[in-house]
């Protein structure tokens, strides 16, 4: 009866794997819901995740709430990406600063792959909710906001900012005076595309996470203003920056008209499309 329920508006196959999944959340102990209350909520069109309460991120297994944006496999990818590009270690720790965080995935799964002690993440957003959620993730995956000297840990705060604003960069220079990295998924649809997204992602997820302006490039503006503060980026550092469709060459000549960049690169994702700017000083 449920798996008909579901393969009417999701297909069979489909349908099958997540009412398996859904079995498993239920088996584990992971959630409380009864297979039908799942079930009603997936028909009304709410994404899996929020109704799993969880979602996995490479080797981590992150809590989602709505109306927080739920992670996505191109943000992993170039994530594990940068992971591998760059070789932090606890003698020469680097730090990190993540313009619009949501669910913290982006600053705790380098947190994890790098080496203990190697990496001090701050994590900025406006949401209440995202803070929230962020901050239970960093205490499920066991990073702390401080490091012991008796055993150094990667480190992960969060702070309420809005990096939209003119003087966010004082903002900035308060959370830490300068730092080695920034990373960001900044809300990039444009108001043309955002009203053709699919329901599951339009009436559930968080608009502030995903529209990014009339043009999508509200943001990457604000970012550029960041980096073309004095001292912010310390030598040697990148800033590597998810993109939407179509947008990449747009967000690489935001960067470099800021005069602040020797080389800029942009990285493909599994699926062949332009996905993250990086900007190296």
């Amino acid at each position: 009866m449920l798996l008909r329920l579901l393969s009417s508006s999701l297909g069979r196959s489909q349908a099958a794997r997540e009412l398996r999944w859904m079995q498993q959340a239920r088996d584990s102990g992971a959630s409380c819901l009864s297979l039908e209350d799942m079930v009603n909520r997936r028909l009304t069109g709410e994404p899996l995740q929020y109704i799993l309460g969880t979602q996995p991120f490479g080797p981590l297994n992150l809590l989602t709430r709505p109306p927080v944006l739920i992670p996505r496999p191109e943000t992993e990818n170039w994530v594990i990406k940068l992971a591998e590009t760059l070789s932090p270690t606890p003698s020469k720790p680097v730090t990190l600063l993540d313009l619009g965080t949501g669910s913290g995935c982006i600053p705790l799964l380098l947190c994890h792959l790098w080496p203990p002690g190697s990496i001090n993440a701050h994590a900025v957003d406006v949401s209440t909710h995202a803070l929230r959620l962020a901050e239970d993730n960093a205490k499920l995956c066991g990073f702390p906001s401080r490091s012991s000297e008796e055993k150094p840990h990667n480190t992960f705060s969060s702070h309420k900012a809005n990096f939209l604003a003119q003087d966010f960069s004082q903002v900035a220079s308060r959370i830490n005076p300068a730092f080695d990295i920034i990373t960001s998924n900044p809300p990039y649809i444009p108001f043309d595309e955002y009203l053709k997204l699919s329901p599951s992602v339009l009436n559930f997820e968080d608009p502030k996470a995903l529209f990014g302006g009339p043009s999508g490039l509200e943001f990457y503006h604000a970012i550029a203003r960041l980096v073309s503060s004095k001292d912010i980026l310390r030598p040697d550092a990148m800033v590597a920056l998810e993109v939407g469709h179509n947008q990449a060459r747009s967000v690489e000549s935001i960067m470099r008209a800021t005069g602040r960049f020797r080389l800029t690169e942009i990285w493909l994702d599994p699926w062949g499309k332009q996905r993250t700017v990086i900007a190296h000083v």
